[in-house]
C-alpha cells in the first residue's frame, strides 16, 4: 500500500481525496497533471480517518474522487471536467 499522501509540486493547494484503482480518480489526477497543479492525493479508501476527513469536508459525499481548491470542494471527477468545459476550471486554479 502506498503512502496516503501523494505530494505533486511545491506548492499544494488543490487536494484531491482518492481510491485505488478508481477510473474517475485517474482522470481527476491526470487531468490536473496535464494542468501542472500542485497537489496533495490524499489515498482515503482504506483509512478511516481520512475517509471520515473527506466525508466532512464534502458534505456528506462518499464517492471517490473528491477535489478542493484551497477550501473549497469542487465536486468529483466529473464536476471538475464540468468545470473544465466550461472554461471556470483554471480560473479558479489560479485564485487559490
Amino acid at each position: 500500500m502506498s503512502d496516503t499522501f501523494v505530494v505533486k509540486g511545491a506548492m499544494t493547494h488543490v487536494t484531491i481525496y482518492t481510491k485505488p484503482y478508481c477510473p474517475y480518480c485517474i482522470r481527476a489526477v491526470d487531468l490536473l497533471e496535464e494542468k501542472g497543479v500542485d497537489f496533495v492525493e490524499v489515498s482515503a479508501a482504506f483509512d478511516p480517518e481520512r475517509r471520515a476527513e473527506m466525508i466532512q469536508r464534502s458534505g456528506g459525499r462518499t464517492t471517490y474522487p473528491q477535489i478542493f481548491v484551497g477550501d473549497t470542494h469542487i465536486g468529483g471527477c466529473d464536476d471538475m471536467m464540468a468545470l473544465e468545459r466550461e472554461g471556470r476550471l483554471d480560473p479558479l486554479l489560479e485564485a487559490a
